[in-house]
């Protein structure tokens, strides 16, 4: 298969999806956040989990976290992801779990507890998708590329 060839599943966008992936789009990152209690939320929902309140503001997130946990696969389920590849779960400064990829690195003993920011990457067919790469790997800036 050429890469030319491969398309990124695309999102099953809702209600309350679309303002995130807008966001993406720009490449600066919001979610939402509760107006009552102040928790930020991921994935977007009607209410929110801490408070159960409907109230929520779109917020721009910091893009930093820390891997709290990671797995490589080895075999190859989507035409878009070549095995092997990482998966790995991001603490987000503001605090919600965020699900993604690690770019730019091999697979180590642990990446548990690494620093890390987030980086938009295009797709071959030029949908944007948040990844991560190592925050003590990368030149100081933006937490957003």
């Amino acid at each position: 298969m050429n890469i030319s060839e491969i398309q990124t599943p695309q999102p099953v966008l809702g209600l309350y999806e679309e303002p995130m992936w807008e966001s993406i789009r720009a490449r600066k990152m919001r979610l939402q956040r509760c107006s009552d209690c102040g928790a930020t939320r991921y994935p977007p929902g009607p209410t929110c989990p801490a408070c159960l309140s409907a109230n929520a503001e779109w917020e721009p997130i910091s893009g930093r976290g820390v891997i709290v946990s990671w797995v490589v696969f080895h075999r190859q389920y989507l035409p878009a992801y070549s095995a092997p590849y990482n998966v790995i779960a991001v603490r987000l400064e503001e605090g919600p779990i965020f699900i993604s990829n690690l770019e730019g690195e091999e697979p180590e003993d642990s990446w548990i507890g690494r620093p890390v920011r987030m980086v938009y990457r295009a797709m071959p067919d030029g949908f944007l998708l948040p990844r991560f790469v190592l925050d003590d790997a990368t030149d100081a800036g933006s937490p957003h590329v």
